[in-house]
């Protein structure tokens, strides 16, 4: 059974700049430390890089999470891109919330998913009909 912590960019941004967000960084490096720990792959779909990446002189953080080679970024493939379309589109949700849908579409790539997430909200709707996927909240 493969197991999976997925980081929507909230997640992602407070690992990469732990001094903007304390104690989002420390919720954050606390649950990837214990994914980690349990043998989970730890990814980063690659849209959530869009709200997080702002140019070389800013990306600096995030690439040097990449850099350890602990957390990867999974590809978004046509499979995950037609399968998150129709998560919004069963969520009634437009495609203004694709981002939070290619992050749920990824989960569901794994056996057992656990997203860490600043904002839950629209990921509950999307994941709500899978028991395989869970939210942790920072």
């Amino acid at each position: 059974m493969v197991e999976a912590l997925i980081l929507d960019s909230e997640a992602l941004n407070a690992l990469a700049n732990p001094g903007q967000r304390r104690t989002l960084s420390l919720r954050a490096r606390a649950i990837a430390h214990v994914a980690h720990e349990r043998g989970a792959l730890l990814r980063v779909p690659a849209p959530v890089l869009v709200e997080v990446c702002r140019g070389s002189r800013f990306d600096v953080a995030v690439n040097q999470l990449f850099k350890r080679e602990i957390i990867r970024v999974t590809e978004l493939t046509r499979e995950i891109a037609q399968r998150a379309g129709a998560l919004l589109a069963k969520a009634g949700m437009s495609s203004a919330n694709a981002v939070d849908a290619f992050v749920v579409a990824t989960a569901l790539e794994f056996d057992v998913s656990v997203i860490a997430t600043g904002d839950p909200n629209d990921l509950v709707r999307l994941s709500a009909p899978y028991r395989r996927i869970s939210l942790m909240r920072l």
